[in-house]
């Protein structure tokens, strides 16, 4: 019966069924196929996949970013952004990256932070120069930055599957989404000089002051987000309704850029982009009971730990699958299928879960951006004139350089877990 299982799974995802019907059709299958079980436990699991108080973050994080991007609070925090870095070497390059950086501590979502910064940023960084195909491929990449920078909703889609505090895992995020964007930015500044793209003249301080005044209030969410929990006022789902109510009365009541019903869109939109979340991780949900309850996560697990035994040679395995996984399924989803099964894995060989969560979403992040199914590069196509072909061009050497900031965050585990180990006494 497990053989069936997982042929109906390959084959199902392998026709580009939506993935919620793969992962919950196939099992529904196979309980009807052996009759041991009603089929009505399927629902029922559903439901628990999603029973976490951890996950009601998630709808609000997504419609704070969705106030933030109507309202005009992204477009100022990318000025702000050109004005502190746009005269060096790569200036443009650089302002993508660092605002991509500010958007995701917003957010929370990758393709949110793609469309957000891609349309300021994509016409300004081919007009100043850059190819095309760099422009694309930088904003895809450095998009992936908003499910590694705190808040994000990948890590506490992993906090709800796993039990890790969500706080420690923002805490990592902030060590490894620095490492991560630093990479992009020297490849912003050696393509700058290579192509001899010329700098913008540098700011007055009076250019600055106005700038720093315009992006005061969306500078605040993060500010608000990260400040209440660590704070101790807030847990991380109560700062999520926070930051949304901080969002809605700057768009609306400050800068007042938008009408009542294009505010409405966005909270139209946020909804669907929760349901769209949520009926996966619920189908994911029912795919990890039924593996649980047929003994197989324990010998995969046995199946995985076979092949070594040590952290080093674990996380290399670790990162070439969960790699693979990312060309096929987005992050929340490889999160609530391997989340759970790398965990106990970790925990066998001695790998702190916190420094884990971290790998696993840079590991996802990546395959934001990597063909034939990054998420990135289809959301790249709204930004004017770019196909999907040109964003997976695009792309290619920004892949490269992920990998290698993933080996950095592996492999040097302090870089992630320092703050946390700084906060959370005990970890």
């Amino acid at each position: 019966m497990n053989a069936i299982f997982f042929s109906l799974l390959g084959l199902l995802l392998a026709s580009s069924t939506p993935i919620f019907i793969a992962l919950a059709g196939a099992v529904m299958i196979v309980i009807w196929l052996d009759g041991m079980m009603p089929m009505a436990i399927v629902v029922e699991r559903m439901f628990s996949g999603i029973d976490s108080f951890a996950l009601m973050a998630i709808p609000f994080f997504i419609l704070t970013g969705n106030l933030m991007g109507v309202g005009g609070l992204s477009r100022r925090i990318v000025g702000f952004a050109d004005l502190l870095v746009g005269r060096l070497t790569g200036g443009l390059g650089i302002t993508t990256v660092c605002s991509c950086m500010f958007f995701g501590a917003i957010s929370g979502s990758s393709p949110a932070t793609v469309v957000a910064v891609g349309n300021i940023l994509y016409p300004a960084l081919t007009d100043g120069g850059y190819k095309r195909r760099f422009s694309i491929g930088l904003i895809v990449a450095s998009g992936s930055l908003g499910i590694i920078i705190p808040p994000s909703v990948v890590m506490i889609v992993y906090a709800a599957v796993t039990g890790v505090s969500v706080g420690a895992l923002f805490m990592a995020g902030v060590g490894a989404g620095l490492v991560y964007a630093l990479v992009f930015i020297a490849y912003a500044v050696f393509h700058a000089r290579r192509h001899d793209i010329p700098r913008t003249p540098p700011p007055t301080w009076g250019q600055l002051w106005q700038g720093l005044k315009d992006a005061s209030w969306g500078l605040g969410v993060p500010v608000v987000i990260l400040g209440g929990i660590y704070g101790g006022i807030f847990t991380p789902t109560e700062a999520a309704a926070v930051s949304v109510v901080y969002a809605g009365f700057v768009s609306a009541v400050i800068y007042r850029e938008k009408t009542p019903r294009e505010l409405f869109a966005a909270v139209a939109g946020s909804a669907a982009t929760t349901a769209q979340v949520m009926i996966i991780l619920s189908a994911a949900g029912v795919l990890a009971w039924y593996l649980t309850s047929q003994g197989l996560a324990v010998a995969i697990a046995n199946t995985i730990l076979s092949f070594s035994d040590t952290p080093t040679e674990l996380f290399l395995l670790i990162n070439v699958a969960v790699l693979v996984a990312g060309m096929f399924l987005d992050a929340a989803s490889i999160m609530v299928i391997l989340g759970p099964l790398l965990y106990k894995v970790g925990l066998t060989v001695g790998i702190d879960p916190v420094h884990l969560g971290v790998v696993l979403t840079v590991n996802g992040a990546i395959g934001m951006f990597t063909p034939p199914f990054g998420l990135n590069l289809f959301v790249a196509s709204s930004l004017g004139n770019v196909t999907y072909e040109q964003a997976v061009r695009g792309s290619l050497p920004f892949i490269g350089l992920a990998l290698l900031a993933l080996g950095v965050v592996t492999y040097v585990p302090e870089i992630s877990m320092w703050l946390p180990r700084l906060l959370y006494a005990g970890l």
